[in-house]
């Protein structure tokens, strides 16, 4: 994986401070060609397929895959170069038991770095950490429960699994609008010569702020407190120093997540990921608080680093990739209409991403879309009915998988991990007890009550706010 060169990281991170709105610009969401009018298909004899899939993530690929073992002709577009290469390398892959239910045994042939059995969460201040650690033996045998991935790997591989099953892969295109027919998605526009083709389903997989969803007129306009920016590096390191500094062996492998001060007043939270040889870690906040606050996301991601309890973790490496990506963060509020008329979302573009504090979570989330979406479209297909009444079986093959379920039941995490009194205060909390908890300084040992009665006084908590929190805390993971 190439260095990205100094001009290269300048030009990225410029276009993130202009995404912000950093350097006067308005921030913009929509990365796709404005919204025209709805394009009729070309009757000219397009090219046609039973089922069109755009996006060749990991839920694009999954569609692909169960449409094309179902013997139907399908296409999986993808707008890089080869699957994967647009999106941000370095991530954790959870429920490996989903994959494993359509490709047994894949991680003995997929290019996985370690996997997860250690998982920490910290609450930060500014000179402080209090972690949560949790390691388990039983997520360290087969089928495990997850990796981290580098994304531009993995999700090659997963394509070639579809190309193996029968699927075309078309590289380097970019679909430009949606097509329609009597009332329903009968095709996509792509950008080249004879773009139109023509699909009985188009599965929009096409990533977060879809512009399939909207074309369609499935998904609404976002607002910027809904969606994310992620910017992330992948440090490399050799073997034996990972293993070394997070007591790992073998190929053990841990994730953590981290909330408090080190995202300052920017909402949000950051990460770290280990690879076989290298660190994925990354900063995430909320777009709205990077455009309120100015906040330049580089500016925190080295702020992030330079933490006392990341920079020992860090220390050495070299940095190999810089990226960026937008994150649909909001959840079952942001959900858009999963069909109509010839065409289903999933993915990302169903914002189908799992971040609700405790879980950070998307890939098995857009793999069992994927699935869902594929095998709808193989029921319409039999039955030879493409309307959204038949497609709408997606739903519950999504409940079935517990997609719709998890998203549905964690409706109310975002708003309130995402609260500045989770942001930006109690971490703050924690840490100040924490260090006044563990303190010796020859006065007498005080017991945890009134340390945290003090604490509580020391920040001015008033028992009203802390009910409520409190009760909010158990909304979104209580009950």
């Amino acid at each position: 994986m190439a260095l990205m060169s100094k001009d290269n990281a300048r030009r990225l991170v410029h276009g993130i401070n202009r995404l912000i709105g950093v350097n006067g610009a308005t921030p913009n969401l929509n990365g796709a060609p404005s919204v025209r009018e709805n394009s009729v298909l070309n009757p000219k004899n397009p090219e046609r397929f039973d089922v069109i899939v755009v996006g060749a993530g990991p839920a694009g690929s999954a569609a692909a895959l169960v449409v094309a073992r179902a013997g139907l002709k399908v296409l999986l577009l993808e707008r890089g170069e080869y699957p994967g290469s647009k999106n941000v390398s370095g991530a954790a892959l959870y429920g490996s038991a989903i994959l494993d239910e359509i490709i047994p045994n894949w991680w003995e042939h997929a290019p996985v770095e370690r996997f997860i059995c250690r998982r920490g969460l910290a609450f930060m201040s500014l000179e402080t950490a209090v972690s949560l650690d949790f390691r388990s033996t039983k997520y360290a045998s087969p089928p495990y429960n997850g990796f981290s991935v580098l994304r531009p790997k993995f999700d090659r591989w997963f394509a070639a699994q579809a190309e193996a099953a029968g699927a075309f892969l078309l590289n380097a295109s970019v679909v430009d609008d949606v097509l329609w027919r009597d009332g329903c998605v009968a095709g996509v526009r792509v950008r080249r010569d004879a773009g139109d083709l023509c699909a009985d389903v188009v599965i929009a997989c096409d990533g977060a702020n879809s512009f399939l969803a909207k074309k369609a007129g499935l998904q609404r306009e976002f607002h910027m407190h809904e969606m994310s920016l992620g910017v992330k590096e992948v440090i490399g390191l050799d073997e034996p120093t990972v293993r070394e500094r997070f007591q790992l062996s073998g190929d053990e492998g841990m994730a953590i997540e981290y909330l408090g001060a080190i995202t300052e007043d920017v909402h949000g939270g950051a990460f770290l990921y280990t690879n076989r040889d290298s660190l994925s870690l990354g900063v995430i906040g909320q777009i709205s608080s990077f455009v309120e606050h100015r906040h330049r996301p580089y500016d925190l991601l080295e702020r992030f680093k330079a933490h006392p309890a990341v920079a020992p973790l860090v220390r050495g490496g070299k940095l190999r990739e810089y990226s960026a990506h937008i994150i649909p963060e909001a959840g079952w509020k942001m959900m858009p209409k999963l069909y109509t008329n010839g065409m289903l979302v999933a993915g990302d573009a169903a914002a189908f991403c799992f971040a609700v504090g405790l879980y950070l979570e998307g890939i098995n989330y857009a793999i069992q879309s994927g699935l869902a979406a594929g095998e709808t479209a193989v029921a319409a297909y039999r039955d030879r009915d493409f309307s959204a009444q038949s497609l709408s079986r997606y739903e519950q093959y999504l409940q079935a998988r517990h997609v719709l379920g998890d998203f549905q039941s964690y409706r109310h995490a975002p708003e309130f991990i995402n609260g500045a009194r989770l942001q930006n205060f109690y971490p703050a909390v924690v840490a100040h007890g924490a260090e006044r908890l563990f303190r010796v300084d020859g006065t007498e040992k005080r017991k945890i009550l009134p340390i945290a009665l003090e604490t509580l006084r020391h920040f001015d908590i008033k028992p009203r706010d802390l009910i409520r929190d409190i009760y909010n805390a158990g909304r979104a993971f209580g009950w």
